[in-house]
């Protein structure tokens, strides 16, 4: 198991330092920023508008629509051959690793599962809107906890925004009422953005 170190969540958390700089640059930047992705170190960063174009051909911008899927297709069959050990996780097409990757976002951070997804090809195949997902940048987001059964095609760095939110609030085994809380509201925000994105 590979685990994103929790330095790199804290700029996904609510609580942030009153003013964020361009990882690039460092000039100051809005709370609402761009993030742009470095695929040869897996990373996330904040950029501001001048980098983001600037270095365009090192750091690739992350998008920002959300799509909501109602339609997705994903039996319990299927699911449960992913092997993937919680009901929270997205996958995305890693270039540096050239193939699709899961990961699930827990109190330790994200934690990338290291085994093979055979079952992603049927996925694919029953799911078309799969093939407009944009590598490294976009993931499936899959919410099965409980009897929810949510899937989103969202900009990566809301998966690690998804991540900060659950290392924040997390309490004891398993997790308390405070952090299902606040990821029933991160989940209903996606709701929102993927309505608002479909008009």
């Amino acid at each position: 198991m590979a685990t994103v170190p929790l330095a790199a969540l804290r700029r996904f958390v609510s609580l942030r330092e009153p003013e964020e700089h361009c990882d690039t640059c460092g000039a100051p930047l809005e709370r609402d920023h761009r993030h742009t992705f470095e695929s040869a170190s897996q990373r996330v960063r904040c950029a501001c508008e001048s980098c983001s174009i600037l270095y365009a051909d090192i750091f690739r911008a992350i998008p920002e629509k959300i799509r909501s899927l109602p339609e997705f297709q994903l039996s319990d069959e299927v699911w449960n051959d992913l092997r993937i050990p919680i009901s929270l996780a997205f996958f995305r097409y890693s270039t540096p690793a050239g193939r699709v990757i899961a990961q699930y976002p827990g109190p330790a951070g994200v934690t990338e599962s290291l085994l093979p997804l055979e079952a992603w090809k049927q996925i694919e195949s029953e799911n078309p809107a799969l093939a407009a997902m944009e590598s490294d940048v976009e993931a499936l987001l899959v919410n099965r906890v409980g009897r929810a059964r949510d899937y989103f095609i969202v900009p990566v760095d809301e998966c690690f925004r998804l991540a900060g939110v659950i290392r924040l609030h997390w309490r004891g085994l398993a997790g308390g009422a405070l952090v299902w809380g606040k990821i029933s509201e991160f989940l209903e925000s996606l709701r929102r953005k993927g309505a608002a994105c479909a008009l």
